[in-house]
């Protein structure tokens, strides 16, 4: 659905602007005083004819009874004396009112014939709602409902393509013989159209070249004409011919993409009904010889608006009808002079009144600056002094209509007229007051200069031979640009008339490059020129004047607006800036669409404030939601920021709220990067004014969190998680400085020069400045000082009649900790985002608050203590998200000594509690997972597993040896070959067998990520001593974990390692298990092997190798398989047999790898000669062909 612009004018008025004289007929008729036109005028009524007012006054009567044919419409609209003329309009209307609808179709096809459309009955004829068949619709105003109601509708020419003719199937009240003939006339209509659209265009492209200035430049033929749209397409198709002709690709290229408003496919772009000339070749060649006309022109010197005249059909009716008689054509030029002497009379009055007018306003102007005396002197001086009579003064002018020169709304001089002695004004010869006193003028003030005096000479030419002397000179001042420069402004009105005039057509001729150069003009005029209509074009050339802007060229435009809109208020921002936003809402190119974005933003504080707030605001909601562009999105974004920094509608929190999560939801990272640093902070900025940071969005936020929670238990969508939470977390400074700004001690707050400064590590980095808890309190000295009362607070005072601060910790506090014990704590990016949650939260409200309101609160629910060991409620907290949470998110805030000693002591108290109570480790491992990832922390840790290497407890060093597993991986070598593989060996020398078997994971891990040599042969001798020790031979675990162990590694293992280790010990002990007595134990064994042959399987293994440890393991274990999994067995011959293929055609796959290494070479070449033949393209259809055509 397409937004409906707010500021676009109606149709009906756009047409009154583009042809103001369409509906003119009624006011333009002349009275019965007005001189008629000349009788022989064929387009006049004749004067024998009845008068129309029967028609017009008659009653009513039914279209079926009395029907009027046309042609007595036609007739009794012509009627009339040569004194009285009825519009035809009110012949239309009369029609339509009384519901002769066919009547109305046959005038309105006569009118259109003759050249004369009438836009009521266009109106009319071209709404489908007239002839929409409704039940129940009142009829619409003046246009009574006949008694068979509305007529039924036709399909429009717009969509006749697409016209439904089943909904007319069924319809009794019109035969199907009326349906086809009102669709023909609306097809023969539609043709009928274009091609008068075709002829017109044709024609106003060829005439926008005033004739005036044509004149002017064949009676001077040394002055270039210049070129006019329709020639300069048509070069432009030419030369772009030639260069596609003769192979100039690249110069065609550039020259289209500096052509872009031209189709150079089409020579119907250039101008419809034109046939196209020779090649540029062809018009070199025949340059000395005249080419003939391409078509047949009638040419008609009279310059008038085509709608106001009767005869406007002549320029039809000359193509249509050629043989149009000598006496017609009379007729015509008869009409349309007569029309202009009707115009110039009107001219002449209008023009003795503005002088009438100008003399008046002068004479007060020398009343109030000159006193009376010398007012009166200077009077006597022009009376008595002879050789001043040729020149008057103003008074004496006034008197005269024609002693003053053309003038733009009374501020130009007119260079022209010093040529001309009886018309020009010339300033008095005799000296006054301030001529004998010169005082130095401002320069800004025109006004205030005095007139400029030239010397006479003296002698008695007449001011004809004067006249004629002077035109010598070859001065032209009627084409356009001559009327401009013709005219030296004198004030500063006339200066921006005078830019309102040129600036249009100087833009189109500066380059692209340049343009932002022209922005200082362009708004200068824009913000101080006195008509509206030149103001909006103004405006409507900066939006455009660069077709993709770029950064700085968005810069300079913005910072105009801005400017432009401090100086002109907030009336005239929203009345002329605003809809020039609308109009490049949809803009092609993104660029355009960004700058729109941006101006919202960089507008929202000159705005008034209903429109901040309802219209920008949903132009806005409306490009997040519907623009494909990241950066345009980007921008909306920051410009909603802006918005909710300014909005002070309380209405409108709900929108933003709504706003926030859609912007957050946005798939492109930059999107939501802009909502965390400027949406986010201004929404909360409002809502802590509202008060309802706490009472409302921080509680939303956590209700959609615990909602989330509760549908995912079979699947937790993580994203929206993610989402959610990264907004509360950028929440968290705002709620620090509400918590400050509503504290107890806020009234005592004093600035003084020691305040200490605040540490560097106080406070998290921002995200951006507005997340600066600085910056939202409203400097570094206040927030030191509120930071010092409020430090002493919690400590030694304490919090009653603090209710933000009781607030957060007894309500915002104990719900995020009951959502953290529901999450899942396998999910490790859940984990991640709460852990860096509650860094944040701590970090920001201080460390008194963490020791005193965090930690107690979470050490109540962990309950760790000896007698909670057997207690499965107490431990089955131990189980969840809480505990690496608390670890990482809390108990890491501060790395402080006694701060690292409460985290290892947690740590060691959770891994022996879960040990002891045989609990699972997930909370653990997700713990050292966690905290593995900041190397700072890996001594902490191996502090922690050294603590339950050397345990009492079997099972504490059990989950000690498992968990040096997780920790392989992120330590660096060094620390794996001093402190991680002794306390694996000490394990693996362990009295109990099954804390042996839990160091075999950890040190499959240190295979498959160490490269020291020696460090790899220590563990290889550790795990062969774990398989060929004879003590181990009936360990059915040691060989589960151990084969388990091998199919995770081995692929990732050193290639030497997997050869002559790996491979070698599986083959032993899939022929072991072959005689395994115990079917239990021999289908673990097999099923353990099938996993890590399959994982094996894809490993480069030498020919060797496979011949002699990988094929012999597979038939073992096939044979085991035979017997227990028949399934697997199927599996197991189709990889043997693969194996077997492999070995036996390997030197042939060598031999054929050559071969197809130059084969591929052969087909490279090929394919980079076909794909360069094909870049030599261009648009041409016939040079596609020649390419596939055989060399001669």
């Amino acid at each position: 659905m397409t937004s409906v612009n707010p500021f676009n004018i109606s149709d009906s008025e756009e047409e009154a602007e583009r042809n103001p004289n369409d509906t003119d007929d009624t006011a333009r008729s002349p009275s019965g005083d007005a001189p008629g036109p000349p009788t022989g005028n064929p387009f006049s009524p004749p004067a024998d004819a009845d008068a129309p007012t029967l028609l017009l006054t008659s009653n009513r009567t039914s279209p079926s009874g009395e029907g009027i044919s046309v042609s007595a419409v036609v007739n009794s609209s012509m009627a009339g004396s040569a004194e009285t003329k009825v519009s035809v309009d009110i012949i239309a209307a009369q029609l339509l009112r009384d519901q002769y609808i066919l009547t109305a179709l046959e005038f309105h096809t006569e009118l259109l014939e003759a050249g004369r459309e009438l836009p009521r009955l266009r109106d009319y004829f071209s709404n489908p709602g007239n002839f929409e068949r409704q039940s129940g619709t009142p009829p619409a105003k003046d246009q009574a409902l006949a008694p068979g109601g509305p007529l039924n509708r036709a399909g429009s020419i717009s969509t006749l393509d697409s016209l439904d003719f089943a909904r007319y199937s069924d319809d009794g009240n019109r035969e199907s013989d009326e349906r086809v003939a009102v669709l023909e006339f609306e097809l023969r209509k539609a043709k009928e159209t274009i091609q008068a659209l075709r002829a017109n265009l044709t024609q106003a492209a060829e005439s926008e070249v005033p004739s005036q200035e044509r004149k002017n430049f064949k009676s001077s033929p040394e002055i270039q004409e210049p070129i006019r749209p329709l020639e300069k397409r048509a070069l432009n198709f030419l030369v772009n011919e030639y260069l596609l002709k003769n192979e100039y690709k690249l110069s065609s290229i550039t020259f289209s993409d500096e052509n872009d408003d031209q189709d150079f496919e089409l020579w119907d772009d250039v101008g419809l009904n034109i046939p196209k000339p020779p090649d540029l070749l062809q018009l070199y060649r025949n340059c000395g010889t005249p080419l003939s006309s391409p078509r047949d022109t009638v040419d008609v010197s009279v310059e008038v608006d085509y709608g106001d005249l009767p005869g406007n059909c002549l320029a039809q009716e000359s193509q249509k009808k050629p043989d149009l008689s000598q006496q017609q054509q009379t007729e015509v030029v008869q009409e349309l002079e007569y029309q202009i002497g009707l115009l110039n009379n009107d001219k002449q009055t209008l023009t003795q009144q503005i002088k009438k007018l100008q003399s008046e306003i002068q004479i007060l102007k020398r009343t109030i600056s000159s006193p009376p005396p010398t007012t009166l002197d200077l009077g006597s001086q022009n009376i008595s002094n002879p050789s001043s009579s040729s020149s008057t003064t103003t008074n004496t002018s006034s008197s005269d209509p024609l002693s003053v020169p053309p003038t733009d709304n009374g501020k130009y001089l007119d260079i022209q007229g010093a040529s001309e002695p009886e018309t020009d004004m010339d300033p008095p010869s005799t000296q006054n007051t301030s001529q004998t006193h010169p005082q130095p003028q401002p320069h800004s003030k025109l006004k205030s200069q005095p007139p400029v005096q030239f010397d006479k000479p003296n002698r008695k030419l007449s001011p004809a031979f004067l006249q004629a002397l002077l035109s010598f000179c070859r001065m032209c001042s009627d084409s356009r640009l001559g009327a401009e420069v013709s005219r030296i402004a004198d004030s500063e009105e006339s200066v921006m008339l005078m830019l309102g005039r040129c600036l249009p057509h100087i833009v189109p001729n500066v380059l692209l490059a340049k343009r932002e150069e022209l922005i200082p003009l362009i708004l200068c005029t824009a913000c101080l020129h006195p008509e509206p209509k030149e103001r909006d074009q103004l405006l409507h050339i900066l939006f455009n004047l660069i077709k993709r802007p770029d950064d700085e060229q968005r810069q300079m435009i913005l910072t105009g607006c801005v400017a432009f809109a401090r100086h002109v208020g907030p009336t005239r921002v929203e009345a002329e800036l605003l809809p020039q936003c609308w109009e490049q809402i949809n803009h092609k190119y993104p660029e355009r669409r960004l700058l729109v974005a941006e101006s919202c933003g960089a507008l929202a504080p000159y705005l008034p404030k209903e429109i901040r707030s309802s219209l920008v605001l949903s132009m806005l909601q409306q490009m997040l939601a519907e623009d494909k562009a990241d950066m345009v999105r980007e921008a909306v974004v920051k410009s909603l920021g802006i918005i909710m920094g300014y909005i002070d509608d309380t209405d409108k929190y709900s929108q933003g709220f709504e706003l926030m999560l859609l912007s957050l939801g946005d798939p492109s990272e930059r999107v939501v990067s802009a909502v965390h640093q400027v949406f986010i902070p201004a929404f909360a900025a409002w809502t802590t004014e509202l008060g309802t940071l706490h009472t409302a969005l921080i509680p939303s936020l956590l209700a959609r969190i615990e909602k989330l929670l509760m549908q995912g238990e079979h699947g937790l969508d993580e994203h929206k998680l993610h989402v959610f939470l990264s907004a509360l977390q950028s929440l968290i400074p705002p709620l620090f400085a509400m918590v400050l700004q509503n504290a107890p001690f806020t009234s005592r707050v004093k600035l003084r020069g020691d305040t200490p400064a605040i540490e560097v590590t106080r406070f998290p980095r921002p995200a951006s400045p507005l997340q600066d808890v600085s910056t939202i309190i409203g400097s570094r000295e206040m927030l030191s000082a509120l930071l010092l009362l409020y430090d002493n607070q919690l400590e030694h005072e304490g919090t009653t009649g603090w209710d933000s601060l009781l607030w957060v910790v007894n309500q915002f506090l104990p719900q995020l900790i009951e959502i953290v014990g529901r999450i899942n704590v396998m999910s490790s990016t859940c984990v991640h985002e709460f852990s860096r949650f509650f860094w944040r939260f701590c970090r920001t409200f201080g460390k008194i608050f963490t020791s005193t309101k965090v930690k107690p609160q979470f050490q109540e629910i962990l309950r760790l203590s000896e007698e909670n060991v057997d207690d499965s409620e107490g431990n089955d907290i131990l189980t969840k998200a809480t505990v690496p949470i608390y670890a990482t998110g809390v108990l890491t805030c501060y790395n402080q000594e006694e701060d690292r000693k409460l985290l290892v002591g947690f740590l060691e108290d959770v891994m022996t509690t879960l040990s002891l109570s045989h609990a699972p480790l997930d909370s653990l491992k997700a713990s050292f997972v966690e905290l593995g990832a900041n190397p700072v922390y890996h001594e902490l840790l191996l502090t922690v597993l050294w603590y339950g290497v050397v345990h009492t407890s079997a099972l504490v060093r059990c989950t000690a040896a498992r968990m040096f597993e997780l920790l392989v991986k992120g330590v660096n070598e060094t620390l794996v070959a001093q402190r991680v593989v002794p306390a694996l060996i000490t394990l693996s020398s362990d009295p109990e067998i099954s804390v042996r078997i839990s160091t075999i994971p950890a040190f499959g891990t240190i295979m498959e990520t160490v490269t020291q040599k020696e460090l790899l042969e220590r563990v290889k001798m550790q795990l062969a001593s774990f398989l060929e020790d004879p003590q181990y031979q009936d360990q059915h675990s040691l060989h589960m974990e151990i084969i388990r162990t091998f199919g995770r590694v081995g692929p990732n293992a050193e290639p030497r390692f997997r050869d002559e280790f790996v491979l070698p010990h599986l083959h032993k002990l899939a022929q072991a298990n072959n005689c395994q007595a115990v079917e239990i134990k021999r289908i673990d064994i097999a099923t353990q092997l099938f996993e890590a042959y399959s994982a094996l399987s894809c490993c480069f293994i030498s020919e060797e190798v496979m011949v002699n440890h990988f094929l012999p393991g597979l038939r073992c274990l096939r044979t085991d398989m035979e017997q227990l999994s028949p399934e697997h067995e199927v599996i197991l011959s189709s990889m043997i047999k693969e194996c077997e293929i492999k070995v036996e055609n390997r030197g042939m796959a060598d031999a054929q790898g050559s071969m197809s290494i130059a084969s591929s070479l052969v087909g490279e070449d090929a394919k980079t000669k076909f794909l360069s033949k094909m870049g030599q393209l261009t648009t041409s259809g016939a040079m596609l062909a020649n390419v596939f055509q055989r060399k001669k």
